[in-house]
C-alpha cells in the first residue's frame, strides 16, 4: 500500500505556509515539523512583522514543535521546508537534534550546505522535494518586490 504521507505531501503543506509569508510582505519561505506521520509545528517568515532577523521559518518551527513536545530535543521529527536552511537555522537543527531535513530549493548564497554548516551527524538530509515549486515563489517575490520600486 501506498504511503499518502511522503515528502511531497508535507512539502506541499510547507508551501501552503509559504503562500501565507508571501500575503503578509515576508520572503516566502515556510516550514512544518512532522513526527510520526503528524505536522506539530507549522511557521513561515515573520522577520518583516516580528521585526527580528532570526524569525526564519525553521525557527518559528523548532519553537513550536519543542513546546509541542514538551522538550528541546525532535530526533524523531522532520523539518519540511521550502528554501535549504541559512547558517543560523542549520545551526539550530543541530542543537534540536532532528532526526532529518528535507527541502525544496536550494539556496546557493547562503544554504548550509554551500556555508559547509554541520549538522547533527544522525541529522538526515533530503533536498529538491517539489523544487521547481518552491522555487517558483520565490522567485516571484522578488520579481514583485523589484517592479514596485
Amino acid at each position: 500500500m501506498e504511503n499518502p504521507f511522503d515528502d511531497a505531501y508535507f512539502m506541499k503543506r510547507a508551501l501552503q505556509e509559504a503562500e501565507q509569508a508571501f500575503d503578509k510582505n515576508e520572503v516566502p519561505i515556510g516550514a512544518v515539523i512532522v513526527c510520526k506521520n503528524k505536522i506539530i509545528a507549522r511557521a513561515h517568515n515573520l522577520t518583516e512583522m516580528l521585526n527580528d532577523v532570526t524569525a526564519h521559518a525553521e525557527m518559528q518551527a523548532f519553537t513550536s514543535a519543542s513546546d509541542f513536545l514538551g522538550g528541546k530535543y525532535l530526533k524523531d521529527c522532520t523539518l519540511y521546508v521550502t528554501l535549504e536552511p541559512c547558517q543560523m537555522c542549520a545551526g539550530a537543527s543541530y542543537w534540536s537534534q532532528i532526526g532529518k531535513i528535507v527541502f525544496g530549493a536550494r539556496d546557493e548564497q547562503r544554504g548550509f550546505m554551500n556555508m559547509k554548516t554541520q549538522l547533527h551527524p544522525k541529522t538526515k538530509v533530503v533536498s529538491g522535494v517539489l523544487e521547481d515549486e518552491c522555487s517558483k515563489i520565490l522567485t516571484q517575490f522578488f520579481v514583485e518586490k523589484r517592479n514596485l520600486n
